[in-house]
């Protein structure tokens, strides 16, 4: 059995872990950008609004790059707070417009003193770390580290230490770090290994991962995290989370009825 899913997984990376699977997903919006820094940036805002139908995720992170003229990490860098009242009318969702203010003000911060969002991240990690729960859990900290923090906005930025399946922040992360030749992750990250990268764990992800006998644990938490992903590992221990396109793929084909 455990071969027999290999192989359909494997099957099902192949079908979905390509160019034509970017035009409909939200990491469509970071490849519109070439530099590391507007890919960065698109991407994680893209990645944190990544909840509802994806043609509106992809829309709504659309009016977000032209919020910015067109030029994300030159307008993070350089505008000013009068520059920001355009945002007062962003929502997406529970995502209003206070949320939208923080994360200017965090980028804006953060990028004046930083090349590269990576460092926010991967400084947290400590040598021998399995996986990325530190860097997820002391983002999280930093994110939330400057005295004009909503509290709010907490929840659209999770953290393990909530036990939260980080399904959008582990998504950006494998966004940044898988590296392979078929042109849908950017892999332009170094400090944090794809073997490190954990599971983006939804509900669709989540459903058919049971089916396949990958996940026992009934919460939909943390630690489902930590057992899915620890069961990938056995299929493939450097690249565990290549299998998010094949679970994504699966969970399409049965919303189909294929």
């Amino acid at each position: 059995m455990p071969d027999d899913i290999r192989k359909l997984l494997e099957q099902s990376v192949r079908r979905y872990n390509r160019p034509a699977f970017i035009e409909s997903d939200p990491i469509s919006i970071p490849h519109r950008f070439s530099r590391l820094q507007d890919i960065e940036i698109t991407g994680f805002w893209a990645a944190m609004l990544a909840w509802g139908q994806r043609k509106t995720i992809i829309n709504k992170s659309a009016e977000l790059i032209e919020l910015m003229d067109g030029a994300p990490y030159d307008f993070i860098l350089n505008h000013r707070e009068e520059d920001r009242r355009p945002f007062l009318e962003f929502k997406h969702r529970t995502f209003q417009p206070t949320d939208t203010l923080y994360f200017l003000e965090f980028f804006q911060q953060y990028y004046r003193q930083h090349d590269s969002l990576e460092d926010a991240f991967a400084r947290h990690l400590r040598p021998g770390d399995e996986h990325t729960e530190r860097a997820l859990a002391g983002f999280h900290e930093l994110f939330f580290s400057l005295p004009v923090a909503p509290e709010r906005t907490r929840k659209h930025i999770a953290t393990p230490s909530r036990r939260s399946t980080c399904k959008r922040l582990n998504m950006f992360l494998r966004w940044m770090v898988r590296k392979d030749d078929k042109g849908v992750d950017f892999g332009l990250w170094g400090r944090i290994r794809p073997a490190q990268l954990l599971m983006p764990l939804d509900v669709h992800v989540d459903r058919v991962a049971r089916r396949l006998g990958l996940l026992q644990r009934k919460q939909t938490d943390w630690q489902a995290v930590l057992e899915l992903t620890g069961r990938l590992r056995r299929f493939d221990p450097e690249d565990p989370v290549k299998y998010d396109f094949a679970l994504f793929g699966l969970g399409v084909l049965e919303s189909r009825g294929l």
